[in-house]
This record gives C-alpha cells, structure tokens and sequence, in this order.
C-alpha cells in the first residue's frame, strides 16, 4: 500500500486506515465493556466475496450501527466466530466498506464529517430535509456513487431512511439492487436505542444486551422479481414488515416510544 494511495472517491486510503483504527479504539467498549454485542451468523461474512456486496439492515441510531458493523465485519474477517473479542483486528481492517448516510447528518458536526471521510456515501434525502417533508427528485450522482462503491467494496445501506422503526422501505434500494444485483445481506439489529442517543454518540444506559443477527443472502431473481417484491423480500428480511407488528402488543409499542423520546440526546 503506497502512502498517498487513493480510494474511488478520492480518499488517501493512509488516511482513512489511521480513522478507522482510532474510531475503533474509541468505540469499542461501547459493545464490549459498557454494553454487551451478542452477535450471530460471523460465519456468512467470511464466504461474501471482496466486491458487490449490499448489507442492508434496520437503523436505531445514526452512528453507533455502522460503528458496530465494523466492528463485526473486521472481527470476522480477521478469524473471530461471532465476537469482538481483542481489538487486534483493527490493524488490518477492510478498508473498502461504505456506508450509505444523509448529506446533511454527515455535515452536522466534526465527528460526522471524520466519519464520513471514513466510508460514508453521502446521498441526498429525497423524502425529509431539516426536519420537514419534502419531494425531491433523486439525484443521478448518488445513484452512480453508490455503485461506484458497490464495483470497489462492501455497502452498507439502511433502506427505511430513518431510526423510527417500521417505516416503510425505500423504494431506491430496490432500484439500486436491480440495477447492480449485488449479494444482498440482511442484518438485524436491536438494544442500540437503547444504549444510546438518537444519534449513537452519548451512551444513555450501560448493560444492555445488544443483538446483532447476520443472515444469509437474500435469494433475488433480479430478470423478474419487481421492485415491489424485493421491496417486501427486505421487510420481511429486516424484520421490519407490517405483519410484525401483529405479533407485539400496542400498549409494549407505545411504552417503548416513550421511552426512546425520554432517551433521545437534547443539546
């Protein structure tokens, strides 16, 4: 690896390296130490190949997810059976995973902004900007972007666009899954809201058990399944179809976002 080497989006990949193995250090007693990270299915991340690869999963928080996810992802790279256990797999990490992010979460701040040159694929909300509903037609860029980083590497992608669960999914991801047919990953994650802010910064309560459930690639008949049906393939997949909510009690759901609403960071 020469020293000045770049990455597609133009990124010194010496650079990029050091962030992430300091943003690991940093994060990783958030999952083993002040909280516990139970993870399942390390096994599945060992067989993806280095490219075109689409991990989508459900959002709790903005940062602590992707903070997770590569924690696990380089663990298991680097030998590990479903555990973070020893940092040591920070100094050779894989360095072309991305993660796809709103422009203006990842312009907010300067953790963001050091986030972002880390592997952030910074898109344009189509659908919410500053809080307010909005209709924007989808930028080509950042359709072109993500594939960019789906021909180099890895992609993380949280399809419902928000941290409030049972949104709907996006229908740009099943667009992007058309056009690319990439591996499809689904993760499940769940506990991160409730360790921490909304934003995945500030650790709100320690002893949690967080949960982080890897699952086999989703099968895709990318010639005929439409985009309402992978649509629902990664509803179901994420565990974030409709037809959950049957299987939970109301009075647990509205408990529980009170409870977020008590949670979230106010500065």
């Amino acid at each position: 690896m020469t020293l000045f080497k770049k990455n597609p989006f133009g990124h010194t990949i010496f650079l990029k390296l050091w962030l992430i193995r300091i943003a690991g250090l940093l994060t990783h007693r958030r999952f083993k130490g002040f909280n516990d990270l139970q993870i399942h299915g390390s096994e599945i991340l060992k067989e993806l190949p280095e490219t075109n690869v689409l991990f989508v999963s459900n959002h709790q928080t903005y940062f602590a997810d992707v903070a997770a996810m590569l924690h696990v992802f380089n663990a298991s790279l680097s030998g590990r059976d479903d555990s973070i256990k020893n940092v040591g797999y920070l100094w050779r990490p894989k360095l072309n995973i991305y993660f796809v992010a709103a422009k203006e979460t990842m312009k907010s701040g300067l953790l963001p902004k050091i986030l972002a040159y880390a592997g952030s694929i910074s898109i344009e909300r189509t659908w919410r900007e500053k809080g307010q509903e909005v209709n924007k037609q989808v930028k080509m860029s950042d359709v072109s972007n993500i594939t960019k980083a789906l021909d180099d590497g890895w992609v993380i992608t949280f399809p419902q666009g928000t941290t409030k669960p049972w949104k709907p999914i996006r229908r740009g991801t099943a667009h992007i899954i058309k056009k690319n047919r990439p591996i499809v990953v689904p993760i499940v994650i769940d506990g991160f809201r409730r360790s921490f802010d909304k934003k995945g910064i500030r650790i709100k309560k320690r002893g949690i058990l967080q949960t982080f459930d890897i699952k086999p690639p989703l099968e895709i008949d990318y010639e005929n399944d439409s985009v309402n049906d992978i649509v629902e393939k990664l509803e179901y997949a994420i565990e974030q179809h409709p037809s959950f909510l049957k299987v939970i009690p109301s009075k647990e759901l509205l408990s529980e976002e009170e409870l977020n609403k008590q949670r979230e960071w106010r500065y």
